[in-house]
């Protein structure tokens, strides 16, 4: 993977986006195609990874980890493991990820009716 150049105009630009725009904010956040898929199914309550994947088939193993590190990362899921042997590991939403949920239905209500044709 190549390195990001800090000082690139495309950076600079990116940077400025992120602290003026508050959409390009949540979008870097929660976009993707994986991303909010993640956050509803833990809006359901904690998940384990195997419950996750199941609930999630057609994401990749590689994907779903990599998504949840970043949600991590980002804040907005809790990753809580209790030391046993298999080790037992939880995904939750922490209070920014819950503050999402409404979004995330806002969404989702939006895209039912734009499929009916409710905008045309």
């Amino acid at each position: 993977m190549t390195a990001i150049k800090e000082s690139s105009t495309i950076q600079q630009n990116k940077k400025y986006a992120l602290d003026k725009c508050p959409v390009t904010y949540v979008m870097e956040k929660i976009g993707g195609y994986w991303k909010p898929i993640i956050l509803y199914q833990l809006s359901n309550g904690d998940k384990r990874y195997s419950e996750l994947k199941r609930a999630i088939p057609a994401v990749t193993e590689k994907v779903l980890i990599q998504h949840l590190k970043q949600l991590e990362a980002d804040g907005l899921v809790i990753r809580t493991a209790k030391p046993v042997v298999p080790p037992h590991v939880t995904y939750k939403l922490s209070k920014a990820g819950e503050g999402l949920v409404p979004v995330i239905g806002a969404l989702a209500e939006w895209s039912f009716q734009d499929m009916r044709g409710e905008y045309k």
